[in-house]
Formats: C-alpha cells, sequence, structure tokens
C-alpha cells in the first residue's frame, strides 16, 4: 500500500467509529512507520481512539509520549494532543509524563506551544487540581506573540473558571486588560470568556 493509499485508508477508519476499538493494534503498529506523515496520522487517530477507549492504547503511552523529543514540530504537537486527550479520559495512564508537557510552553514552533494549551484543556476539564501551582504558565501565553497561541490561551482560564474559578481569579485584572486592549477579536471575546466562567461559578 502507497503513503497515499494508507493515509487515504486512515482517513476512512477516522469517521468510522464503530471500527475504532477493533483497530486500535493496527493503528498502534502505523507509529513505527517510516513516513511522517503516517505516523502523524496515527498519532491524531490513537488520540480520538484513547478518549473513547483509553485502557486499549494504555500499552502505546510511552511510545506516544517518545515523540515529544522529535526534532519535527508536528510530531511533538501530535504526541502533545494525544496525551491530552487519553488524560483527559484517564489522567493515570499519563500522570508520568504530565511535568514533562509544560516544557513546551515555550517551544520554538507556535503550533506545539497551541497543542500545549489545548492538551492542557482536556486535560483540566476532568482532572483541575493539578493546575493550580501552574496558571502562571498560561498567563505567559496570554502574551504570545503569535495570534493563534494568545487566542486559545484564554480557553484553559475558561475551563478552569468552570471548575476551579479560584485559580483564575489572580489573574482576572490582566485577563480583563486584555479584553479591552488586545488587537485580535478573538483574543478579547476569549478572555472575557474566561472571566464570565470564573465569575459564574464563584
Amino acid at each position: 500500500m502507497t503513503e497515499t493509499e494508507l493515509y487515504k485508508e486512515l482517513g476512512a477508519l477516522t469517521k468510522s467509529k464503530d471500527k475504532w476499538e477493533e483497530n486500535i493494534p493496527y493503528v498502534k503498529s502505523l507509529l513505527s512507520s517510516e513516513s511522517l506523515k503516517i505516523k502523524a496520522k496515527a498519532l491524531w487517530l490513537l488520540a480520538e481512539m484513547g478518549l473513547k477507549y483509553p485502557s486499549a492504547v494504555a500499552d502505546c503511552v510511552p511510545q506516544i509520549a517518545g515523540f515529544l523529543g522529535s526534532s519535527e514540530p508536528l510530531m511533538r504537537e501530535r504526541a502533545i494532543n494525544a496525551l491530552g486527550r487519553i488524560g483527559r479520559a484517564d489522567f493515570g495512564l499519563i500522570e508520568p509524563h504530565w511535568k514533562d508537557l509544560f516544557r513546551f510552553a515555550t517551544d520554538a514552533a507556535a503550533s506545539v506551544r497551541l497543542s500545549f494549551i489545548w492538551a492542557s484543556e482536556n486535560i483540566a476539564t476532568n482532572t483541575p487540581d493539578i493546575y493550580e501551582n501552574h496558571m502562571s504558565v498560561f498567563a505567559e501565553l496570554l502574551h504570545d506573540k503569535e495570534d493563534k497561541v494568545r487566542m486559545e490561551a484564554p480557553e484553559i482560564f475558561r475551563v478552569l473558571g468552570k471548575r476551579r474559578p479560584e485559580f483564575v481569579r489572580p489573574f482576572v485584572e490582566q485577563l480583563q486588560k486584555i479584553s479591552e486592549t488586545d488587537d485580535n477579536r478573538v483574543v478579547r471575546i476569549h478572555s472575557l470568556g474566561a472571566i464570565k466562567a470564573a465569575a459564574a461559578n464563584s
């Protein structure tokens, strides 16, 4: 099977959720592919499969975490995303790798920094308490030079504002200023949304 055919097959499998569980071993095997494109697609699919069937992907979590050290931003991005999705379903499975994710808050690639925020939102949805002493990391990302990172950064404050508003309160003034002054409209809207979430759940 050519790379194009295999990629197309994985695309079809992505839509066939009823076939996910039986195909997890097959998708895992593709993490050893020589093709960067196929490995990246396999990581993305395992992320979604892992959200639905976390115990079925447990044995490949260390292999997924191994891609955090990749020189390819796409592989780092996909590995972080996968750990976030699996960790949303069962934090215990990714706990040994959780602290390592924080180094990606300052990754050179904006897409990787964005993935770090998104993965953190996923994990925080069901395991919010672990973020209590790490809020300053996300506060820094509110001022990222890349618009797409700044657009996502307030969302972790919104997620935690719904669950642990006391974690967000020290940053409300900062979020308020951003909601009034940032050049990007989405950043302003998301910052306001984070403030409202914390206020509504206080």
